[in-house]
C-alpha cells in the first residue's frame, strides 16, 4: 500500500452527516440499536462543514445531548431558521419527519409529476437537509394534491397509518423535544398541514406507551417519551369575524386545538420561546435564517430558487403544548428544565446498578470541555489527543453498560445516547486530523495522470448485474499527526453479496510520505437489486405507497449499493471513515461531477406516453418505446408489444442496436385496435436481450445542480376507447410553461404540437396555427410570454384560438383581452368528484365536434381545477360551475371570450393532470377547444 501521510493539498473529509446520522439510522432495519457509522453519500462536504468550522460545530454537538424532532407535511414546510439555529448554533441533534414527498405539488424545473416529482422533491429536501443539518425520515403517505380540511386528508391517509409511522420514527430517533410548524387547525391553510400539526401532538402522547403499536416493540424498538412539545405560533388574519382559513376561504373562531389534553385554546397561543434565527454566527459567517435560505434554494421545483436574504433581526415564536418537566412560561430554549449535559445521560438508567455512569460521563465531559477550551482554528490537530481519549472512554463505557445489570429499557436508552457520542467523537477526530477519503469507479491498471489535468476521468454511471469493474479508494492525511491505517475495505450497505477482490494496498501502514491508495476488482451479484425507490403504488389514486422492502421503511431511499471504509488507529483509538463509491461524469461548466454509483438493468424499457386514449374514429394509437442500454459495449435485441386479444402492432417486432453504454434508441409503434370498447386496456413493451426479457425502465429524475436519482415504472401503456372527434388537419402551437405532459398526451388525438420559442413569439408569423396553447404557469415561468403578450392577443384578434392554462398570481395583470381578477389566493376545487353544472350548453366550445355532457367529468383525478378566476368582464362567458363542499359556487374554471375574429380561453381546469392520465372526458373537452378555429358556429359569429 502507498503510505498514508500528511498531504496538505488533499481534499477534505465528507463525513459531515454520515457518522452522526448512522447512530440513529441503521443500515437496514433500524429496529434495533444500529451501527454507529453510516456511509456518507456526498462526495464533498458543504463549505459550512469544512475544516475548523466543521470541527467547531461537531464540538458543540459533543457537549450536549439536546435533541428535537420537527414533524411537517411536505418538503419546504420546515422552519429552516429554527432548525439551523438548533443544529448548527446549539449543537442539538435534529431530526425531521416529513409526512409525504410532495407528489401532488407543482414543478417549475422539469416535467416530472406525481411519483417522479416525489422522488425529485425527496432529493431536493435531502440537499436542503445538509444546510439545516438534520436527519430525514418520511412516512408512506402520498401528497394527493391540495387538501382543504383535516377531515379530508385524514380520511385518505388513515389516522392509524400516519400515527404508527410517526411513533416508529420517534422511537427510532428518541428526541427530547417534539416540534411542528403546524398546529392542526384551520390556520394551517392546508388539510395535510393540519394532519402534521395534530400528529406532532399525538405522537408526543403515544410514543412512550408500550401498548400503542406493540408490534413495534416486538420488532425490537423500545418506547420513548419526549419531554416537551411545541408548535410554531400561527400567523393568521384575525378580525371580528374570527381567523381566516386560506384553504376553505372561510372564517373560524380564533384559537387552536390542544390534542394532548383534549381542549380548545381560545385566542392566539402565547409565545413561550422565541428562536433567534436572525442571530449571526461568526464561525459560519451568516445568520441562521440565511443558511436556511441557502438550503431552501435547493428546493427549486417549488420556488424556482431563492436569493440570499439580507441579515437582520428575525425570530420564530413557539407555543408549548406540553412539558413533563418544570419550565417557566417564558423560556430561553426548547430545553429549559431538561438536563442536556452529558451527565444527564445517567438519568436514563433509573435508580439501580448505574453508579458507574456518572463518574465515567464526567470524565468524557471533561475531555470535551478541554477540547473546546483548547480549540484552535489554525491548529485543530492539537485537540486530537483529547478527542481520542474521549472516544476511548465512550467505547469502554458502552461496553460496560451492555454487560451491566441495568434494566433492559434503560440499557437501550443509555446505549443509544452513547452511540451518538461515539459517532460524534469519530467525526471530530477525522476533522481535527484533516483526514479524508474518496472512492470512485476507475480503470486498472490506473491511467497515467496528465500533469495539468484536474479531476478524475469519466466512468460509466450504472452498474449492471454480473458486471465486473474496478474501484479506487484514496485516503489522505492532510494534517500533521501520525495516523495508522489498518484496513481499507468495500462493503454493500444493503447486505448484498458482492464479490470483492483486493488488487493492491491492503497491508497496514503507518504514516510516512504518500496518500494511501487501494484498488479493488468487484463483481455485481447476478441477483443484485436495482437502485430504485422502495416505495410505489399501483395508481395515483392510492393515497399511500406500498413498500417493496420494509427493511428501509421511513428512510428517504434505499442505501446506495457499494461503499468504502477506512479503519484507522490514532493514539489507541479506533476510528472509521465511510464513503459511498462514486461514478464520475463531466458536465460542461462544472467539470468532474461525482454521483453515487447505482445498479440498474442491462436494458431499460420506457414507454411514452404512459397513458392515452384510442378514438373510435381512428382505432389506432401511436407509442414510442425507448431502449436505454447499460451494457458495457454493443447490444442488439428485439422489442415487441404484449397486446389485448385481437390487437396488432406495426411493426410486430422491432430490432434495436446500441453501440455502447448509455445510448438510447427510440422505436415507434402503431397499435391497431379491433373490437374497441369504452373500457381500460394495457399494452406492455417487452425487450429481449441476451436471453432475458425486460419489461420495466427508468428515467433520471433531476436537473443540473441536483443529485440525480432513477425513477422506475413498468413498460406499460394504459389506454381506453373513447368517442372523441377533433377537427381535421389542426396546426397547434404550444408555449411551454413550467412543464407538463399535455403536448405528448395530445398525440392520442392524431397530431403533434409544435413548441414555440421566444423568437417565434417575438417575430414569427403566428397566423399559421389554428390554436396556440400556453402551458401551466407560463406567465410565471417565461418573461417572453409577458413581453409579447400583445402579439398573442393580435393573433386572437386575427382569428386564432388562444388557450391559457392555469396561472398563479403573476397572471393577475389583465393579460387577457378584457379585464379580470385572479386575486392573490385563487380558488381551487380539490374534490375531483365534485358536482358540475354546465352553464352554457349551447356555447360552441361545448357542442362541436363533441357534445359535452356531465359524463365528461367522470373519472377525473386529484382535482377539478386550480386558480379559478374570481371576477371577470361580462364579455367572458363562464361555461361551467363547480365547488367543493362548503365552498361558494366557482364559475371561473373555463372562460370563453370572442376577441376580434378569434377566441380567447382561460382554463383553470386541471387538463394538465387529466390528459396524461387518459381521462376520456378531458380529451373530449380539450378537443373541442383546439377545434374552435374550424368550428362552424364560431365561423358564423365572425
Amino acid at each position: 500500500m502507498n503510505n498514508f501521510i500528511r498531504h496538505r493539498s488533499g481534499l477534505l473529509s465528507s463525513v459531515a452527516a454520515a457518522a452522526l446520522f448512522a447512530t440513529i439510522l441503521g443500515t437496514v432495519t433500524a429496529q434495533t440499536p444500529p451501527n454507529p457509522i453510516r456511509p456518507s453519500s456526498y462526495s464533498a462536504p458543504l463549505a459550512l462543514d469544512r475544516g475548523s468550522a466543521g470541527l467547531w460545530q461537531t464540538l458543540m454537538k459533543l457537549r450536549t445531548r439536546a435533541s428535537l424532532l420537527m414533524l411537517t407535511a411536505h418538503p419546504d414546510d420546515e422552519d429552516g431558521g429554527m432548525l439551523v439555529f438548533e443544529s448548527r448554533g446549539q449543537g442539538a441533534r435534529v431530526v425531521m419527519l416529513t409526512l409525504n414527498r410532495g407528489e401532488g405539488g407543482q414543478n417549475v424545473m422539469s416535467p416530472d409529476y406525481w411519483d417522479a416529482l416525489g422522488v425529485l422533491r425527496t432529493n431536493e429536501l435531502l440537499a436542503t437537509d445538509r444546510y439545516d443539518d438534520v436527519q430525514q425520515y418520511f412516512t408512506p403517505v402520498v401528497d394527493f394534491g391540495f387538501s382543504k380540511t383535516l377531515k379530508e386528508a385524514m380520511s385518505k391517509w388513515g389516522h392509524e397509518r400516519v400515527l404508527a409511522n410517526a411513533v416508529r420514527v420517534v422511537r427510532m430517533t428518541r428526541p427530547l423535544v417534539v416540534t411542528s410548524v403546524w398546529v392542526g387547525g384551520p390556520s394551517d391553510g392546508h388539510g395535510q398541514h393540519e394532519v402534521a400539526g395534530e400528529m406532532a401532538q399525538e405522537v408526543f402522547k403515544a410514543a412512550g406507551d408500550p401498548n400503542v403499536f406493540p408490534e413495534q416493540i416486538k420488532a425490537g424498538l423500545r418506547p420513548w417519551q419526549p419531554l416537551k412539545m411545541y408548535a410554531r405560533v400561527p400567523s393568521f388574519s384575525a378580525s371580528a369575524k374570527g381567523m381566516y382559513d386560506y384553504a376553505t376561504r372561510r372564517w373560524y373562531p380564533v384559537g387552536v386545538q390542544d390534542y394532548i389534553h383534549g381542549r380548545w385554546l381560545p385566542g392566539v397561543p402565547a409565545t413561550n420561546v422565541a428562536i433567534p434565527e436572525g442571530q449571526y454566527n461568526p464561525v459560519l459567517g451568516l445568520c441562521y435564517f440565511q443558511i436556511a435560505a441557502e438550503g431552501l434554494n435547493e428546493q427549486k421545483s417549488q420556488n424556482g430558487g431563492v436569493g440570499l436574504p439580507p441579515p437582520g433581526f428575525r425570530s420564530s415564536p413557539y407555543h408549548r403544548y406540553a412539558s413533563r418537566v418544570a419550565a417557566p412560561a417564558n423560556e430561553s430554549s426548547f430545553f429549559d428544565g431538561i438536563d442536556t449535559s452529558l451527565a444527564g445521560i445517567a438519568s436514563l438508567a433509573g435508580g439501580g446498578g448505574a453508579d458507574f455512569l456518572k463518574p465515567a460521563l464526567a470524565e468524557i465531559s471533561g475531555d470535551v470541555g478541554k477540547a473546546i477550551h483548547e480549540f484552535s482554528a489554525t491548529q485543530p490537530e492539537e485537540i486530537a489527543p483529547l478527542l481520542a481519549d474521549g472516544l476511548k472512554r465512550t467505547d469502554a463505557l458502552l461496553q460496560q453498560v451492555e454487560s451491566s445489570q441495568i434494566p433492559e429499557d434503560s440499557k437501550y436508552n443509555v446505549a443509544f445516547e452513547l452511540r451518538v457520542k461515539q459517532a460524534q467523537f469519530n467525526k471530530a477526530l477525522f476533522e481535527s486530523l484533516g483526514i479524508s477519503m474518496h472512492a470512485t469507479v476507475t480503470s486498472y491498471p490506473p491511467p497515467k495522470r496528465n500533469a495539468f489535468g484536474f479531476g478524475a476521468p469519466s466512468t460509466f454511471q450504472v452498474a449492471i448485474p454480473g458486471q465486473s469493474f474496478w474501484v479506487k479508494v484514496r485516503a489522505v492525511n492532510s494534517g500533521g499527526s501520525p495516523v495508522r491505517l489498518n484496513r481499507i475495505s468495500l462493503t454493500s450497505p444493503t447486505g448484498e453479496d458482492w464479490t470483492v477482490q483486493a488488487l493492491s494496498g491492503q497491508e497496514a501502514q503507518a504514516v510516512t510520505d504518500h496518500p494511501a491508495t487501494a484498488y479493488f476488482k468487484v463483481t455485481v451479484p447476478e441477483n443484485a437489486a436495482f437502485t430504485q425507490p422502495y416505495f410505489s403504488r399501483p395508481n395515483i389514486e392510492q393515497p399511500y405507497y406500498t413498500l417493496s422492502n420494509k427493511r428501509f421503511q421511513n428512510l428517504p431511499f434505499v442505501p446506495y449499493p457499494l461503499s468504502a471504509e477506512a479503519a484507522m488507529s490514532y493514539r489507541g483509538a479506533s476510528v472509521r471513515l465511510n464513503q459511498v463509491v462514486d461514478s464520475v461524469h463531466r458536465v460542461r461548466g462544472e467539470g468532474a461531477v461525482l454521483d453515487p454509483l447505482v445498479v440498474g438493468p442491462a436494458i431499460s424499457v420506457w414507454v411514452t406516453p404512459e397513458a392515452g386514449i384510442v378514438p373510435f374514429n381512428t382505432l389506432s394509437a401511436s407509442l414510442t418505446v425507448t431502449i436505454h442500454s447499460n451494457v458495457k459495449g454493443p447490444a442488439q435485441g428485439t422489442v415487441r408489444l404484449n397486446l389485448p386479444e385481437g390487437w396488432t402492432s406495426t411493426p410486430a417486432v422491432a430490432k434495436f442496436s446500441t453501440a455502447q453504454d448509455g445510448q438510447n434508441q427510440a422505436l415507434d409503434f402503431t397499435v391497431h385496435c379491433t373490437n374497441l370498447q369504452q373500457k381500460p386496456y394495457t399494452v406492455t413493451a417487452v425487450a429481449e436481450y441476451g436471453g432475458r426479457q425486460y419489461q420495466e425502465g427508468y428515467q433520471v429524475v433531476g436537473y443540473t445542480g441536483l443529485r440525480p436519482y432513477n425513477f422506475y415504472r413498468p413498460a406499460v401503456y394504459r389506454t381506453r376507447g373513447v368517442d372523441v372527434k377533433v377537427a381535421k388537419d389542426l396546426r397547434v402551437g404550444y408555449i411551454e410553461g413550467t412543464g407538463d405532459g399535455v403536448p405528448q398526451a395530445l398525440e392520442s388525438l392524431g397530431f403533434r404540437v409544435r413548441f414555440l420559442s421566444a423568437d417565434d413569439l417575438a417575430s414569427r408569423n403566428l397566423g399559421g396555427y389554428d390554436a396556440i396553447v400556453l402551458g401551466v404557469r407560463a406567465y410565471a415561468a417565461r418573461q417572453d410570454v409577458k413581453t409579447y403578450n400583445a402579439r398573442l392577443l393580435d393573433y386572437v384578434k386575427n382569428g386564432g384560438v388562444l388557450i391559457v392554462q392555469y396561472n398563479t398570481p403573476e397572471f393577475d395583470h389583465n393579460y387577457g383581452p378584457y379585464p379580470y381578477s385572479l386575486t392573490r389566493n385563487p380558488q381551487v376545487v380539490v374534490d375531483e368528484n365534485s358536482k358540475v353544472a354546465i352553464l352554457k350548453p349551447a356555447n360552441p366550445a361545448l357542442t362541436w365536434p363533441n357534445k359535452i355532457t356531465l359524463r365528461d367529468f367522470d373519472g377525473w383525478v386529484e382535482e377539478r381545477g386550480h386558480s379559478f378566476m374570481n371576477s371577470w368582464d361580462p364579455r367572458y362567458q363562464a361555461l361551467f360551475e363547480m365547488h367543493d363542499p362548503g365552498q361558494p359556487p366557482q364559475k371561473g374554471g373555463l372562460l370563453y371570450a370572442r376577441y376580434g375574429k378569434g377566441v380567447y380561453i382561460y382554463d383553470a381546469l386541471a387538463f394538465y393532470r387529466q390528459l396524461p392520465e387518459g381521462v376520456p372526458g378531458a380529451y373530449r373537452i380539450f378537443a373541442n377547444l383546439l377545434s374552435l378555429a374550424k368550428n362552424p358556429a364560431v365561423d358564423k359569429q365572425k
